[in-house]
């Protein structure tokens, strides 16, 4: 083979690397997408995210949220703030992103010319080292001709990615502040049942009093040990709740051994005076909902890649093989080399597989996204309506609890108190009267955990982030029984 020959086949795959397109930076950057995932989420909810690429990022990212909240008692905007900084879930999600624009960067990268080299007749005693020298490079044309499509696909699967970590990012924030409400609200129902348990035990004692000096039976010196006995079970088992709810709201922020030493409040903020008006929440929805946004890329995609099964639908390889043979003979003693050119065109024939099922998955899945999206709208409406009106219900029902039962309760306590200090009511009337008022306080308490709750599920319909756990109905009741036992 001469030098000219050689030089050729090493330039030709240089020329057609200088005729590849150069690859956008947001498909190559270290940080490839999340830039985008997080101005729309802080656009959505206002808290910033990170995503750690290397330990230091992870150290300093674990710090910062060390700062928030060991040692102190958290809001539940700090709660959503460290689980966007520490929850590793999230940054897996973070780190599909990546894997998608890699896949981008890869399909916008021409595919590598297959070089190939053979030496036959090997050792031939007359000839020497060989008799035929063939050197071929083999380009797959169908990948050239249908690169433009697949890069299309490739691309509406990345933002179909971005927007799955958008996703991720509310619905993580979305379940860190019902958590967040969750504990404190549990920990305002332990108070309130606490306060029961002491009233409890006054009248348990009472009654253990009365019995010694005949005034109460048995029977009722029963009924009061058993209403201050269910009581302290029900104590046991909302203390068991707030420890577990509070456990739900650390693993959402991804802490463990000392930095999960933080505390939340006592009790739930008040009502608000007012509610602000939810313009056209439906609307909204379908303007915003993230995972509306992803169910129609998946349709996109889908189409796409129906075209591009139909491109291929008959031929799925198709390479062009040119290269150069070199032959060597040796007659009279004098060895002569003719080289001459190749050019071959390899594909499949389409005999058994002629593509038919390869066109019905396509179809098929085209219809399944198709039905997805449409799916995906009515829930979507459906959604958003049933967040509004559980926002405003929510908060009516407790500002009954708040401004009609409490006080009612409150004044039969007071009232009771008077015709107590008046002799004409029982110790166990009065009892009944302060039971009845605390069980009227968890039935409020609840009814605003509700609304908080609604007013959480709002954002989540807006923007995404799953439509919320619907409202606890934890039991208010305090422990029936406990009589006045006369």
């Amino acid at each position: 083979m001469t030098a000219k020959t050689w030089r050729v086949l090493l330039a030709s795959p240089l020329v057609l690397a200088a005729c590849s397109a150069a690859v956008p930076e947001k498909y190559t950057s270290p940080q490839a997408g999340f830039q985008e995932v997080a101005s729309q989420t802080t656009a959505a909810i206002g808290k910033r995210t990170a995503f750690a690429r290397t330990q230091a990022q992870n150290d300093a990212l674990a710090k910062e949220v060390r700062q928030l909240v060991q040692g102190k008692t958290i809001s539940a905007d700090t709660a959503v703030q460290a689980a966007l900084l520490n929850n590793k879930g999230l940054q897996a999600s973070y780190a599909a992103v990546g894997l998608s624009a890699a896949e981008a960067w890869q399909q916008m990268t021409p595919e590598n010319p297959v070089v190939s080299i053979g030496l036959m007749g090997i050792g031939a005693p007359e000839l020497g080292l060989y008799r035929a020298l063939e050197s071929t490079i083999a380009v797959n044309l169908l990948d050239v001709k249908t690169r433009k499509q697949r890069i299309a696909v490739a691309e509406t699967q990345f933002q179909q990615a971005q927007l799955n970590a958008v996703n991720d990012t509310l619905a993580l924030a979305g379940q860190t502040r019902q958590a967040w409400i969750n504990a404190v609200a549990a920990f305002e129902r332990l108070s309130y049942l606490r306060q029961a348990g002491e009233t409890a035990a006054a009248g348990a004692e009472l009654a253990s009093q009365l019995g010694k000096t005949g005034a109460l039976n048995k029977a009722g010196q029963a009924r009061e040990f058993a209403f201050n006995a269910e009581l302290a079970g029900q104590v046991a088992r909302a203390q068991l709740e707030a420890k577990l709810a509070k456990e739900e709201l650390t693993r959402l922020m991804g802490l463990w051994g000392s930095d999960a030493n933080y505390y939340v409040p006592d009790a739930l903020p008040p009502l608000p005076k007012s509610l602000s008006k939810v313009p056209a929440i439906e609307k909204a929805a379908l303007q915003n909902r993230v995972d509306l946004q992803v169910a129609k890329l998946g349709l996109e995609a889908q189409a796409r890649a129906f075209g591009l099964t139909d491109r291929t639908r008959l031929v799925t390889d198709l390479e062009l093989i040119a290269g150069v043979e070199s032959e060597r003979e040796r007659e009279d003693g004098e060895t002569e080399t003719e080289t001459l050119p190749q050019l071959e065109l390899e594909f499949a024939i389409p005999v058994f597989d002629t593509g038919k099922a390869r066109m019905r998955k396509a179809e098929l899945s085209y219809m399944q996204a198709a039905n997805a999206l449409a799916e995906r709208a009515v829930n979507v409406r459906s959604e958003a309506r049933s967040a509004e009106l559980a926002y405003y219900s929510s908060y009516e029902i407790a500002r009954h609890y708040r401004d009609v039962l409490v006080p009612l309760r409150r004044t039969i306590e007071e009232e009771g108190l008077l015709s107590y200090n008046g002799m004409i009511t029982s110790t166990f009337e009065l009892l009944t009267d302060v039971r009845e008022k605390l069980a009227g306080s968890l039935e409020a308490a609840n009814a605003k955990r509700d609304f908080w709750l609604a007013q959480a599920n709002v954002s989540a319909a807006i923007y995404g982030g799953g439509a919320g756990s619907a409202p606890q109905g934890g039991s208010a009741e305090i422990a029936a029984g406990g009589g006045a036992g006369h």
